[in-house]
């Protein structure tokens, strides 16, 4: 039976899926999370939240990605970093996974990827889950009711945590599978009920469409200054780095907190929610996110909470580190409605430096600014992991590896055009460690980061005196009001000068390591640039 609102010439039986139960068409958020509930998916939380559980997965399954190997990607998909699936394994996961569908109940949520009209993708997302719908509804963004009447999807991603795959059968690594097929415009997802593997498909996607069409895909948050979509900045940073911390500054406005593109319009989100990690969250240093974790429709990932009072525990991390939470950019008080902004006037680069080397900020030039893009340095802490028992060094390209599709270098090569044409400054913003590694030093001060952002983002840092990095080439402040000028030099905040000089010596190395992968596909500018 066909449930809710769905183009008619467009159900799923146009699409080859037959034979299933009811299937629920664009359900809004009350209708879904009562089908979650009624499904025994997850329970109701303080204020309509939704606490669910992912089971054995609590995050991406990278090594479970696939690309199908088709003539027409062949000579643009990045084979190293994204392995590959031929069409007939693919063929034979898709009939299977078809027909385990059979007979049982399905949501999909007709959605669009992308704020800008003119690039968005049209996407069915179609989920075995009724809170994976929720979760998706929350990610994308949501046409207009009567725009469903005629919608035609560009992608259908198909989501069946219960099928499990068989490796040498569909020519996958275990039971857990995700897999991209530009020429069928498909995506088969299986064996996980990891959410965000939903959203990550459709970056994945956008990453690979955009950059054919000129425009820059970012793994990035993004704000602007009030009343001014001109003033924009880009903050690109893996995860734990305060990239949604740190652009959900009540002070401008907030565009995005995890994707964007960067068009010749301007930069724009891909999204329509955020998917914040709740881990320490607290209402004192981030109110607005806090405050989303007991607002309705909220789906609340991988938290423990009190059986009696549903309070939820932000510091247990039994379940997983990486638990979190999903809501509509619209929660966030400053949050663009819109969700466009100008091109980037300062693009920011952010780090965790476990080894406590690298200063709180550093100007970059753009040849710097490609560098750092393409290594994309933050470092693993110990105890976020089993077996990590000291700072493990990560260096993820273009600050998020895992979701292109393409090689580094032509992400980076965008980029450098973009900066070169539309004029932005560079910098790279350290939230790691200070006065020591990680176990001897402290946290870098967030407030100190705030203050040093606002000047970067206001003008004044600019006019700073500046001295240059003897490790890494860069400028760094010597003096930034409200900053306390020995936390501007690394060097000074240890006790041991010594051990200072030979953790940056091991870091400096670590890079250069790194980055020979590049040295053959980049200009002489940024090869100059290279560290070490």
């Amino acid at each position: 039976m066909t449930i809710g609102r769905v183009n008619p010439s467009y159900r799923l039986e146009e699409q080859g899926i037959t034979g299933l139960g009811n299937v629920y068409y664009n359900l809004m958020e009350p209708a879904l999370i009562e089908e979650a509930l009624k499904r025994g998916e997850g329970h109701l939380g303080n204020g309509g939240t939704m606490l669910v559980e992912t089971g054995k997965h609590t995050g991406r399954s990278p090594k479970d990605k696939f690309v199908v190997r088709t003539p027409s990607v062949e000579d643009t998909i990045w084979w190293d970093n994204n392995k590959p699936m031929t069409p007939e394994a693919f063929d034979v996961l898709h009939a299977d996974m078809v027909e385990h569908m059979k007979g049982k109940d399905y949501f999909v949520q007709d959605l669009f990827g992308g704020a800008d009209p003119a690039n968005r993708l049209d996407v069915r997302v179609v989920t075995e889950l009724a809170w994976h719908g929720l979760f998706i509804r929350h990610m994308l963004r949501r046409p207009d009711r009567e725009d469903l009447d005629d919608f035609v999807p560009e992608f259908t991603i198909v989501n069946c945590p219960t099928f499990k795959a068989t490796p040498d059968k569909h020519g996958c690594r275990s039971e857990t599978v995700i897999a991209l097929n530009f020429d069928k415009k498909l995506i088969l997802i299986g064996g996980t009920e990891y959410a965000g593997e939903n959203k990550k498909s459709v970056f994945t996607l956008l990453n690979y469409i955009l950059p054919g069409k000129g425009i820059m895909a970012m793994h990035c948050s993004a704000n602007h200054a009030p009343g001014n979509p001109v003033d924009t900045a880009v903050f690109f940073g893996l995860s734990g780095t305060g990239k949604t911390t740190l652009s959900a500054d009540e002070s401008r406005v907030l565009i995005g907190d995890d994707e964007h593109g960067w068009s010749d319009r301007g930069t724009f989100n891909f999204e329509g929610g955020c998917y914040a990690k709740t881990i320490n969250l607290s209402a004192e240093a981030e109110p607005e996110i806090y405050a989303t974790t007991s607002k309705f429709g909220t789906v609340i990932e991988n938290m423990v909470w009190d059986k009696e009072t549903l309070e939820l525990d932000f510091e247990d991390n039994s379940i997983t580190d990486n638990m979190r939470c999903a809501y509509p950019l619209e929660y966030i008080s400053n949050a663009s409605a819109s969700s466009l902004g100008g091109h980037p006037k300062n693009i920011i680069m952010l780090t965790c430096d476990a080894y406590g080397v690298l200063p709180p900020i550093a100007r970059l030039t753009p040849a710097q600014a490609m560098y750092h893009f393409l290594s994309g340095f933050t470092s693993k802490t110990p105890g976020t992991e089993v077996g990590v028992t000291e700072p493990i060094p990560t260096f993820s390209t273009c600050f998020g590896a895992p979701f292109m599709p393409r090689r580094p270098e032509e992400y980076g090569k965008l980029l450098q055009e973009k900066i070169a044409k539309h004029g932005a400054t560079c910098w790279l913003v350290n939230t790691g460690w200070t006065g020591g590694a990680y176990g001897t030093g402290s946290r870098m001060p967030i407030k100190a980061t705030r203050t040093l952002l606002a000047s970067a983002l206001d003008g004044s840092l600019s006019d700073a005196e500046y001295r240059k990095d003897p490790n890494f080439g860069f400028e760094v402040p010597k003096y930034v009001d409200g900053v306390a000028e020995v936390l501007l030099d690394p060097r000074r905040t240890w006790d041991d000068k010594a051990s200072y000089d030979a953790q940056a010596e091991k870091l400096v190395k670590m890079f250069a390591e790194n980055f020979e992968q590049y040295l053959e596909y980049i200009d002489d500018d940024v090869k100059a640039a290279a560290i070490g």
